[in-house]
């Protein structure tokens, strides 16, 4: 499976993109991070954001983007930022008709050091080792993009498939209230035709 994961921001959107083999092996095939200065205006900031997630896109052919769910943060406008940013890689992605899976921080840290408190040396010194990099990625916002792509390898296809039954048995749920209205409905129907009588 070839994923494409995104650290978003506006300052440093982090994107890379890996390649996961058999068992828990994961090939890293290109890292970057796309930079704007803040003295930029907002819209041409994330057009700068979803151009490049566009030429990442169509050069690399994922077949899943995996983006970092943003919290609310300290600075709301930092948190905004970083939600409009994730916002035109999911739009550029779902444009390809691209599945896009979000994953939480503590998730990713989780799914690459065993802790989803560790903080980003050890998510960077994880990264490095996992995929057997001579040198760490710099700056962190690259490591970052390339730990969702991992946790998305090692974790998506198994939440993919918890979803899809969660999706199954609700759809067998509402069959079964239905089935059960219907006998409802048909055990009035003969309760009051036996009160006619």
């Amino acid at each position: 499976m070839r994923v494409m994961g995104v650290d978003p921001g506006l300052t440093r959107c982090g994107i890379a993109l890996v390649e996961s083999g058999a068992g828990r092996t994961v090939t890293a095939l290109d890292v970057d991070v796309v930079r704007t200065p803040s003295t930029m205006d907002l819209a041409e900031r994330l057009l700068v954001i979803h151009r490049a997630a566009e030429h990442w896109l169509d050069t690399h052919r994922p077949e899943v983007v995996a983006v970092e769910r943003v919290f609310a943060q300290r600075q709301v406008s930092t948190a905004m930022g970083t939600a409009q940013a994730a916002g035109v890689v999911a739009l550029a992605a779902a444009q390809r008709g691209l599945p896009v899976r979000f994953h939480t921080p503590s998730e990713v840290k989780a799914a690459v050091t065993g802790s989803g408190r560790a903080d980003k040396a050890q998510v960077t010194a994880m990264v490095t080792r996992i995929l057997g990099m001579q040198t760490p990625p710099k700056p962190a916002d690259a490591a970052d993009a390339l730990a969702l792509a991992i946790c998305h390898c090692w974790r998506g296809p198994v939440n993919d498939r918890m979803q899809e039954a969660a999706a199954r048995a609700r759809e067998a749920q509402q069959a079964h209230r239905a089935r059960l209205r219907e006998a409802q409905r048909e055990a009035r129907i003969v309760a009051g035709g036996k009160a006619a009588l």
